[in-house]
């Protein structure tokens, strides 16, 4: 026994131009019948939540699928995949499609060449499912734009819940975010992990989406930017502050990456805040209490 429910869209040329659109949405559970042999033209997020299965790509390999796990069906690419016909699984799925998906393979969101993932903990991404099958309400003027906002907000869930990433952060990256101020070159950071240049190229590759050197950059750029907007120290000093000891080079690396020079950006964006802005992330879900105006 089983029970199925999906729903399909068809969003409009002005929608792809958002970068995703949602094309359909399921949620199944039960012994569900095999899916294939088949190939589709555009991407489905397949999570299993409960249960267990297995799946059949390009190679002919049968991989095992044990609940909480992620199935990603690609564009062009073979596949046959079901659930154990003795106890099941419990599978919610969305097929998607436009030009951000490409970016999201680059940024190793989607995986290709791991079609089967497993994952910590399916409730985030179950959860954007659930939200994408609400909007899907007969009459919903917002349908094809608030679908694919949650698309996006799905690869985001999926990427926090594989289970080779670490909760607390990469443990890489936070050391190189610690280290990114210091005049040291990507072997050197290497060597302070005890990796060859090339292991720490993939090792953030995997966790970021980027080379090494474009990860500390982003990391020190951004610093910047809180300084520029939060104080009156001279970009000079600013430069020195996130390691650049040549003040021209870093005002002609700012202007590149950041579309506007260091001056122009603190002109737009200044906020003197006396003693500087706090380091405590405030809870949006507790905001600070304002006290009341006294009359």
């Amino acid at each position: 026994m089983y029970h199925t429910w999906m729903r399909y869209f068809t969003p409009g040329p002005v929608h792809h131009r958002l970068g995703l659109v949602c094309l359909g949405v399921g949620l199944q559970h039960g012994t569900l019948p095999t899916v294939g042999p088949r190939t589709l033209d555009h991407h489905v997020a397949v999570v299993v939540s409960a249960g267990g299965g297995w799946y059949r790509g390009a190679d002919g390999r049968r991989t095992a699928v044990t609940a909480p796990a992620l199935i990603w069906l690609t564009p062009g690419t073979p596949h046959h995949y079901g659930a154990d016909p003795d106890t099941g699984w419990d599978e919610a799925f969305v097929d998607f499609s436009g030009p951000a998906a490409a970016t999201y393979t680059e940024l190793g969101y989607i995986e290709p060449d791991r079609p089967v993932v497993p994952l910590s903990d399916a409730a985030p991404a179950r959860a954007a499912i659930t939200r994408i099958a609400r909007a899907a309400r007969p009459g919903n003027p917002l349908l094809e734009v608030e679908t694919g906002a949650a698309v996006h907000e799905l690869l985001v869930a999926l990427r926090r819940a594989r289970a080779d990433t670490n909760a607390d952060g990469d443990p890489v990256l936070t050391a190189l975010a610690r280290d990114a101020f210091q005049p040291l070159s990507v072997a050197e950071h290497a060597a302070r992990h005890g990796m060859t240049p090339a292991e720490l190229r993939t090792a953030v590759r995997r966790a970021a989406g980027c080379s090494p050197k474009d990860y500390l950059l982003t990391v020190r750029l951004g610093r910047a930017k809180e300084l520029l907007a939060a104080t009156e120290l001279p970009v000079s000093a600013v430069a020195r502050r996130v390691g650049y000891d040549d003040p021209a080079y870093f005002s002609r690396l700012f202007t590149r990456r950041v579309g506007t020079a260091p001056i122009r950006f603190r002109e737009q964006q200044g906020r003197s805040v006396p003693g500087g802005w706090s380091n405590r992330v405030p809870d949006p879900e507790h905001p600070p209490t304002i006290p009341p105006r006294s009359v």
